[in-house]
């Protein structure tokens, strides 16, 4: 998996208390090039427009390169940093490979506060208030155009719209998710259904629910997390599916105390007592929805799209059982993921420097993580409709090379391609709203008699007051 995994972990993890972390330095296992000390020479031009001059001497840490353990991600990682010295020749890369480093919250708000991040440094989606609050990345605005980022006019506009602050750009993308539905093909195709045709409505997948579960054998319909922060996840997920949100424009109160998010508990508690669907098994959390879906015990559930690689490189299931369609409701899906940040501070030419990496590692098509026939040679799955973030030519030229060399039925995740719901943000405070939705997910799943407009009033007043604690 690429960058998939980073995600994965830090929404997972950050369910955990929270301890005080003293983060003293770094490890680094470092990738380096041709290029001497830690200080730019300055002999590059300052002006933030101009491309970098190859004569320039920079040293850039970056974190999150591949440890050791994953050979081939290493083996291409270090193949990349040779192809970028051959046009940089005095640029030296410095890879740090820390365990936790890009995937532990304490560990990254400790960084953060004391100043120790690197040059570039991975960061979610959801991170950047933080960031800004501990001033500690650099507005990258006017360094970042068509002649440094070629692809810029297709990447998609959400994607760097929650890169900004205040009209400045203080990163640059390097995956990105949608929510869809996953579906177990086998299951559906046993219960008589089209596993070609996932349910596009609600009212769809409590039938194709019904008909799954419907075998016995402790196979459940649909299945949902009400745990470990992941159930407060997808209430929004589908809260958007419906049209709804979960925090109003202000970004100052909740807006999920109405119909649509009746609707959704609601649903979950009919599935659960009235169709016996949802199996009796609850308080589920990351990883638990995997388990069942790949050992056939589970029909549906909630999921990105990089769910599936973790599913067959860790769990052993195999490509060809899974499907993937839009999110039911289609009114809009929840989509996060993660960038680099340049460290706040940064000289001219050490920014040049971070914003031609970037694009040449993550952001051009064909290159770097886009390298798709590499990435087969190595052996690493291809096929995903993730990343997914560049419209135009971009993606023409990216979905072409993904499908010639895919290591997957990619015709599997057609329904998710071709109908492609409009992402929205997580929002402001996310794994604390997360973490108060959760009561009211667990409530309406385990227990049949519980109230779901006192759950919701309660799950508001508490997200009321930590939106007003921001």
């Amino acid at each position: 998996m690429r960058s998939a995994g980073f995600r994965r972990t830090r929404r997972a993890s950050a369910a955990a208390v929270v301890t005080a972390l003293a983060l003293t330095a770094l490890a680094s296992c470092g990738t380096s090039s041709s290029g001497d000390g830690n200080d730019d020479s300055g002999t590059g031009s300052s002006d933030p427009s101009a491309p970098l001059d190859p004569k320039a001497k920079v040293t850039l840490s970056i974190d999150c390169m591949p440890p050791a353990a994953k050979a081939a991600e290493l083996r291409e990682w270090n193949e990349d940093v040779r192809t970028f010295n051959k046009k940089y020749p005095n640029v030296r890369i410095d890879g740090k490979s820390t365990p936790g480093q890009c995937l532990e919250p304490p560990r990254f708000t400790a960084m953060l506060k004391g100043k120790s991040q690197p040059d570039v440094f991975y960061a979610y989606f959801t991170d950047l208030q933080q960031v800004l609050d501990n001033d500690g990345a650099e507005d990258i605005s006017a360094y970042v155009n068509d002649t440094s980022v070629p692809a810029l006019k297709d990447i998609q506009p959400q994607v760097l719209d929650v890169a900004r602050k205040d009209g400045k750009l203080y990163a640059l993308p390097t995956s990105n998710y949608t929510m869809g539905l996953m579906i177990n093909r086998k299951l559906f195709t046993q219960a008589g259904l089209n596993p070609d045709t996932p349910p596009a409505t609600w009212e769809e997948v409590r039938t194709a629910s019904r008909k799954i579960a419907a075998s016995g054998k402790g196979i459940a319909g649909f299945g949902e997390y009400s745990a470990g922060n992941n159930g407060g996840w997808h209430f929004t997920a589908t809260q958007y599916a419906l049209g709804g949100d979960v925090v109003d424009a202000s970004g100052k109160k909740a807006a999920f105390n109405d119909d649509k998010g009746r609707q959704v508990l609601q649903q979950l508690h009919d599935m659960r007592w009235k169709d016996d669907s949802m199996g009796r098994t609850q308080l589920l959390k990351w990883g638990d929805l995997q388990k069942q879906i790949s050992t056939d015990k589970l029909g549906m559930f909630l999921a990105a799209p990089d769910d599936i690689a973790y599913m067959v490189q860790q769990l052993g299931a195999q490509y060809q059982n899974f499907g993937l369609g839009p999110i039911p409701g289609g009114e809009g899906t929840l989509f996060g993921g993660n960038n680099y940040m340049i460290k706040k501070g940064s000289s001219p030419d050490k920014i040049k420097a971070a914003v031609a990496w970037l694009n040449f590692k993550n952001l051009t098509p064909g290159k770097g993580q886009f390298a798709w026939a590499r990435t087969k040679a190595d052996q690493l799955p291809v096929g995903l409709p993730q990343p997914n973030f560049f419209t135009g030519g971009s993606k023409v030229k990216d979905d072409a090379d993904r499908a010639a060399n895919a290591t997957m039925p990619v015709e599997n995740f057609k329904a998710f391609m071709d109908n492609p719901v409009q992402g929205k943000a997580e929002p402001p405070k996310a794994q604390e709203i997360y973490k108060i939705l959760d009561n009211a997910m667990s409530a309406v799943l385990t227990n049949e008699d519980a109230d779901i407009d006192k759950l919701l009033d309660t799950a508001e007043q508490q997200v009321d007051q930590v939106l007003a604690n921001q």
